[in-house]
């Protein structure tokens, strides 16, 4: 059994400032409210309307965000390299059609910033739909601890589409290992292994206390983002992030 499946500890970073367009701060906005709230549950009520205008119109600095990126070596979700200027935290299940989207028709462009050096990838199943989501992210990391974490997560969205509970069952799951040339007795017995069952469900558990509640969710340098947004708009943040980092 490998190392890497030990829960991967969240290190501090270094705050990233750059400039987005309106529609992704309106779409953060609305996450970063709940977010406040899960990461401040002893945050007092909001001050009545007949308050001073200097204490109602207080700054209040939102927290950062990056300090979820794991920028772990070791990650075996992960693609990039780990000091890359930008860096995507990508939320996800593996019965969301959505997710399938994504991965389908976004995520490419991503691993292609990815290998020109330019984006830290780090993906997180949350699993909201069950024992089979679960099942599948203990899979996919099995398959990661072979080096084949990206071939088997695409397998898992064929054609674009997320596989029906019955097609992540572990004998399906065991069988897609076996066609991508895996080891299928090691894979069964890290898929079943406790070490990666807690360090999917440490994972899962973070993602609750961010406030994520659907998938796809992401965090792009720190900035929330819901929901499959075409792949146009993250390219934009992307390239915006990266022109920024070069100026800085």
């Amino acid at each position: 059994m490998s190392d890497h499946a030990n829960p991967t500890e969240t290190k501090p970073r270094r705050k990233r400032g750059w400039l987005v367009p309106i529609g992704i701060i309106v779409i953060a906005g609305l996450l970063l409210a709940n977010v406040l709230l899960q990461l401040r549950p002893d945050q007092p009520a909001a001050a009545p309307a007949n308050e001073s205008a200097e204490s109602s119109a207080a700054p209040t600095e939102a927290p950062d965000l990056t300090v979820y990126e794991y920028r772990d070596a070791n990650d075996v979700h992960a693609a990039g390299p780990v000091d890359a200027p930008v860096g995507l935290i990508v939320f996800s299940d593996y019965q969301c059609q959505f997710c399938a989207k994504w991965t389908t028709q976004t995520l490419p462009v991503m691993l292609e910033f990815a290998e020109a050096g330019d984006l830290r990838i780090e993906w997180r199943d949350i699993n909201m739909y069950g024992e089979a989501s679960d099942r599948a992210a203990r899979a996919a990391h099995a398959a990661g601890l072979q080096s084949k974490f990206w071939e088997f997560h695409t397998a898992l969205y064929p054609d674009g589409n997320h596989r029906t509970e019955a097609e992540l069952s572990q004998e399906a799951l065991v069988a897609t290992a076996a066609e991508l040339g895996l080891d299928a007795e090691q894979f069964v017995a890290d898929m079943n292994s406790p070490a990666v069952a807690q360090l999917i469900a440490t994972r899962a558990a973070e993602a609750q206390q961010l406030g994520v509640t659907g998938t796809p969710s992401f965090l792009l340098n720190g900035l929330p983002i819901v929901g499959a947004q075409p792949t146009d708009m993250f390219v934009n943040a992307i390239e915006t992030a990266l022109d920024t980092a070069q100026k800085g």
